[in-house]
């Protein structure tokens, strides 16, 4: 596992906190948050509830990243963007193929495997530990302005000015050699 932290030369945001009923922050994912592909992996997202926002919030995103993936760019699990500001949680499921637990309005947009929806962890055997930064980002637009099809990366440059607050827990997983 790096020390490579993906906020570490973002702007400075107020934190704020982000919690889940399926993991705990540093915790190991459930198997139904892992990929498909592993063991009991069933590509379910994480329920998510936060609280505390910044004043002034009007949106909110989240996403799902792994730095650790041997890519040199990490891995994008999850984008969801324009998450009302009323809304503060989202059930297990909500990153499923159609989105049908995210709000009105919100939206998906398409993973590192080109998904717009969850896929959950899988890192590859035997590479060790790989933490996943589950990102609560609040935001001072109502709408980000990115189209649907638009990268994580995409979205992350451009939240980058407009981010009041970050919560973030961090869940890990390893898949043995």
């Amino acid at each position: 596992m790096s020390a490579n932290d993906p906020f570490a030369r973002l702007p400075e945001a107020a934190p704020f906190t982000v919690t889940s009923t399926d993991v705990t922050d540093g915790g190991a994912w459930q198997p139904e948050q892992l990929g498909s592909g592993l063991p009991g992996g069933k590509d379910v997202s994480p329920q998510l509830s936060w609280s505390g926002a910044p004043e002034g919030t009007r949106s909110y995103a989240v996403t799902v990243y792994d730095p650790d993936a041997p890519t040199g760019s990490g891995f994008w699990h999850w984008a969801v963007a324009d998450i009302p500001a009323t809304v503060t949680e989202l059930p297990p499921g909500a990153g499923d193929d159609t989105g049908s637990g995210l709000p009105e309005g919100a939206f998906q947009l398409p993973n590192d495997a080109r998904l717009a929806r969850y896929i959950g962890a899988a890192p590859p055997a035997g590479h060790g530990p790989h933490r996943y930064f589950v990102v609560v980002h609040a935001l001072d637009v109502a709408s980000i302005g990115v189209p649907a099809d638009a990268t994580p990366a995409v979205l992350g440059f451009t939240m980058a000015g407009h981010t009041l607050g970050r919560a973030v827990l961090v869940a890990t997983a390893e898949t043995p050699a």
